[in-house]
């Protein structure tokens, strides 16, 4: 249980289409799971579920806690920053929304190429160590989403962060856009120890493909999927925290139970696990995690990780001699929703591009959406309906 940190990310929600109506009660019983199971980690941020995330961690764990029996972690919303004083504005409001005195982890969130401007000239690695030597941050370091490149530039910049929290899961490793393994690896040359984010990434590897799944069946039929993504990254030596943004109370168990008999993989389950890794990137044409930055930026609220799970469905049921009808039918339904703009009604602005940790080419990827979902033939099923 020493690995496990409890992401608060992708928290129970009461309304599953307003990520600010989070089931506090059943959180409650999450966080008093895993606090009776050894946990202490709590890993939150800024935007999770629109700004409530905090809040829920205040109630759910601070309020309920004694402070130096838990561990909070929290991000400086640097992408929101547009001027220097910013930073000490979101500082002050997280710890009074966390209802602390200080965080025991404090990282700049999400270090990129777009962020690489505030990041740099707003000079926000000073700006932690000076809370740091307050005695307000105990440990200081950064998220990131970017190429290894500039993973270098940033830790010669902050040669005396504590601490690197990176994408890290078996589909990822050998990604060329991710770079999990190369990332890793510059961390590791530097000595900084690792936080692993998105280690099921986004759930995607609990719910494989049959085809895939079906691989580490036939090894072992009770071995759940997620173990699998999870001892992957516990085999990593340099890794000393695994953030899993579990959203259910089973979901919790279940981890729980990984953690407590997690055991090293052997040299033919790597092989199992490198199978798979090949079926999944050849069925899922859209990398999304469902983090839902982009949402929240989007100005014609395009549901953008709602519609990229129709359209991998649709992709894998297309390909897999399966219905690729219901996932058309799906998103048809969302896509008519007052509340919801259609992928056709995409302006290209680009905002949501600018927030994806994923670097997917969102507009682009709206239009294929479109192409394959919303045509006469899915119409016309979606009509019969």
């Amino acid at each position: 249980m020493d690995k496990f940190g409890f992401g608060m990310m992708r928290l129970p929600q009461l309304d599953e289409n307003d990520p600010t109506k989070v089931d506090i009660e059943q959180v409650k019983e999450m966080v008093d799971v895993y606090i009776a199971n050894g946990g202490k980690y709590f890993d939150t941020a800024y935007p999770y579920h629109n700004g409530v995330s905090e809040l829920v961690l205040k109630e759910a764990v601070v309020d309920r806690y004694p402070r130096e029996d838990i561990i909070v972690a929290t991000k400086l919303p640097i992408f929101s920053v547009s001027k220097p004083e910013d930073m000490e504005k979101y500082f002050n409001e997280q710890l009074e929304k966390c209802g602390v005195e200080y965080f025991d982890y404090y990282l700049i969130h999400n270090i990129n190429e777009m962020t690489h401007h505030a990041v740099y000239d707003f000079d926000s690695f000073d700006f932690v160590r000076q809370k740091k030597a307050e005695g307000k941050i105990k440990n200081i370091g950064f998220s990131f989403h970017d190429k290894s490149e500039a993973l270098v530039e940033a830790l010669e910049a902050f040669p005396d962060c504590d601490f690197v929290q990176l994408q890290i899961n078996y589909i990822d490793w050998n990604s060329s856009s991710i770079e999990s393994k190369k990332c890793y690896d510059v961390a590791t040359e530097y000595n900084k120890p690792v936080i692993v984010m998105e280690p099921v990434k986004g759930g995607a590897l609990a719910n494989l493909p049959e085809v895939a799944e079906k691989v580490f069946k036939e090894y072992d039929e009770d071995r759940e999927n997620v173990s699998w993504a999870l001892r992957f990254c516990n085999d990593l030596d340099n890794v000393f925290m695994i953030l899993n943004g579990v959203s259910s109370l089973e979901q919790m168990e279940s981890s729980i139970n990984i953690f407590k008999n997690i055991q090293p993989l052997t040299e033919e389950e790597y092989g199992l696990i490198n199978k798979v890794r090949d079926i999944v990137n050849d069925l899922t044409p859209i990398k999304c995690t469902e983090c839902n930055y982009c949402i929240e930026h989007c100005p014609v609220h395009i549901p953008i990780s709602k519609y990229f799970t129709a359209y991998n469905t649709f992709y894998i049921n297309k390909t897999q001699n399966g219905d690729p009808v219901n996932a058309a039918v799906n998103y048809l339904v969302l896509s008519e929703k007052e509340e919801y703009g259609a992928a056709n009604e995409c302006i290209e602005c680009g905002a949501c591009e600018k927030y994806c940790p994923q670097h997917l080419e969102i507009p682009k990827l709206l239009k294929d959406v479109d192409k394959e979902l919303n045509n006469p033939v899915m119409r016309k099923f979606f009509s019969a309906d």
